[in-house]
């Protein structure tokens, strides 16, 4: 057995290295426990649509300055749907902010909180902990792991906090989780253009699902393309010229040819929520406690807000009354409506534009030229896809 810590967190990824990295200042002992071992480098080549909303936060932890070399800001949003009228387009200057968003590699941006986690005085990190077991009592929180050693640990806390994305961890106590199959899979993938992005992200919605085109350095995009898991996995086996044929006829003329695509892979797309996020010494945040469709780019942007509105409750809360029930409800409180916010939100556009319903193909067309006309709708749209529910 351990000693008793008062903060515990499960998973050293962006979301755990996020909360970790806002408390070490805090006076509270913090430790991460990660399943990697020390000083692996991350080779992962996804993508993060990362909203304005954390890049400031990012740029409060004082790790911003680092990443924007490997940032594409996104200074125009087009909005549109495939085969029918109605378009919007959502503009940076409109809103006096430098971009909407930016497009991150997922390396980057882990590589960076690893090596600042490194550098931490006040935060501890123990690599290759594979947690097998949390325990959540009236006073204290329990963590159960293997070591690289083979030695199995039991490590109390005050608070235990899940951030592994739910990959470790299925049975947690007191909660129960809702999974919703959305019949689709994202394929995704980096693509050179004809025409050049000129930092304008497209997200086109078509029958099958929308698919976005994000500026992902000088000349490229970072695609998604939702289609059902069939032809996903169909797309994923085509020789590179057919595949940009099917890409260009199914997104249309904007961006002009396709030229190369490269790093192509499929996953399936489901809503995931946890229910509740929180029990007696015990707080799920980031995927673990919720994983959304990546139309619009809401799941990672409120993962980083669960760790920073988390990190500002314990900062706010007496040593002696981290975890109990009081600060776990001021916690939920203030995440409660953000958090439904993106998941009705995403839903809501999946559901809605996901279809070829020809009264539904009509609203929705004029629906987007309503929004394009209205300035006050657009604002409102715009700072909530930067800043979220809570602006």
């Amino acid at each position: 057995m351990a000693d008793q810590v008062d903060i515990l967190i499960v998973g050293g990824g962006p979301v755990g290295a996020t909360l970790a990295l806002a408390l070490q200042e805090s006076g509270l002992k913090v430790v991460v426990l990660e399943a990697r071992p020390a000083g692996v480098v991350s080779q992962d080549r996804r993508t993060l649509a990362l909203s304005e909303g954390s890049r400031m936060l990012l740029q409060r932890l004082g790790v911003w300055h680092e990443l924007s070399a490997h940032a594409t800001p996104i200074k125009t949003i087009h909005i549109s749907q495939r085969g029918r009228f109605g378009r919007s387009v959502l503009h940076a200057e409109d809103e006096g902010q430098a971009a909407l968003g930016y497009v991150l590699p997922y390396a980057a941006l882990a590589n960076v909180l690893d090596r600042r986690l490194a550098e931490a005085v006040h935060v501890e990190v123990r690599y290759e902990a594979r947690v097998n077991g949390l325990d959540a009592s009236a006073t204290c929180g329990l963590a159960r792991y293997v070591q690289a050693d083979g030695a199995a640990v039991e490590m109390p806390a005050s608070l235990l906090v899940v951030a592994d994305g739910g990959r470790s961890l299925t049975d947690l106590p007191g909660m129960a989780r809702e999974v919703r199959d959305y019949g689709q899979s994202a394929v995704v993938g980096r693509v050179v253009t004809e025409l050049p992005h000129c930092h304008v992200a497209y997200e086109r919605f078509t029958p099958e699902g929308p698919v976005a085109l994000l500026p992902d350095g000088d000349k490229a995009f970072a695609l998604v393309w939702t289609a059902a898991p069939a032809e996903a996995e169909a797309l994923c086996a085509l020789e590179d010229a057919v595949f940009l044929e099917r890409l260009h006829a199914h997104f249309g003329d904007r961006v002009g040819r396709f030229l190369t695509i490269e790093g192509r892979g499929a996953f399936p797309l489901k809503l995931s929520t946890l229910r509740p996020v929180t029990a007696p010494h015990l707080a799920v945040i980031g995927n673990a406690a919720q994983t959304l469709h990546p139309v619009a780019g809401q799941g990672f942007n409120l993962g980083l807000r669960d760790a920073w509105e988390l990190a500002l409750t314990l900062r706010d809360t007496p040593p002696d009354q981290v975890g109990a029930p009081d600060m776990l409800s001021r916690y939920q409180s203030r995440r409660a409506p953000d958090t439904q916010g993106g998941i009705l939100f995403t839903d809501f556009l999946v559901r809605t534009f996901s279809n070829d319903w020809p009264v539904l193909g009509a609203a929705r067309g004029l629906g987007l030229g309503l929004l394009e006309l209205a300035a006050p709708a657009k604002r409102f749209v715009a700072r909530k896809m930067s800043f979220g529910a809570n602006g």
